[in-house]
């Protein structure tokens, strides 16, 4: 990935609607070569997706809870089911396993908090092998959906920085 690459990924993560026309206008490349490069960021990964960002709020569900959950046991078939049956809970936004304790995080979303009620002991505390489920809740989110620091790389300017 050179500059021209983490350019265009600067300008798409802006706005993911721009057209291949747009786009190359504003990197500042033809448009053959910018489509080229495009198509190759998305085959390799690099950008995995295009999507509209909707706030839980504008659709009924503005109240928010972090989950921290502590599992019971964490043995391979435990940990395969919680995970399975956790990308079943529409609710849950974001889960993250975590190194030490507790073993998960996850952001939740619901209308309000009989409905989160209603989710914490129907769902949440019945999945594969929970042993505790902490809530705390959202006052505010100070920041969301930030596009990832443009020009960084792990050889780049952060790395160079972190010695």
């Amino acid at each position: 990935m050179d500059d021209m690459d983490r350019r265009i990924l600067a300008e798409l993560q802006q706005d993911g609607r721009l057209t291949v026309t747009e786009l190359a206008a504003r990197v500042r490349l033809s448009v053959s070569p910018c489509h080229r490069r495009l198509r190759e960021l998305e085959r390799s990964g690099a950008i995995s997706g295009y999507r509209a960002v909707v706030p839980p709020a504008a659709v009924g569900l503005g109240f928010e809870a972090l989950v921290f959950v502590s599992m019971r046991q964490e043995d391979r078939d435990t940990v395969a089911g919680f995970e399975q049956a956790l990308t079943e809970v529409e609710e849950v936004l974001e889960a993250e396993r975590l190194f030490g304790e507790p073993d998960y995080l996850l952001r939740v979303v619901a209308a309000d908090l009989a409905a989160y009620r209603r989710l914490y002991d129907e769902r949440l505390a019945a999945l594969p092998g929970v042993q505790r489920l902490t809530s705390t809740l959202v006052m505010k989110r100070v920041v969301r959906d930030r596009p990832l620091p443009a020009g960084r790389t792990a050889a780049g300017p952060a790395a160079a920085g972190a010695s």
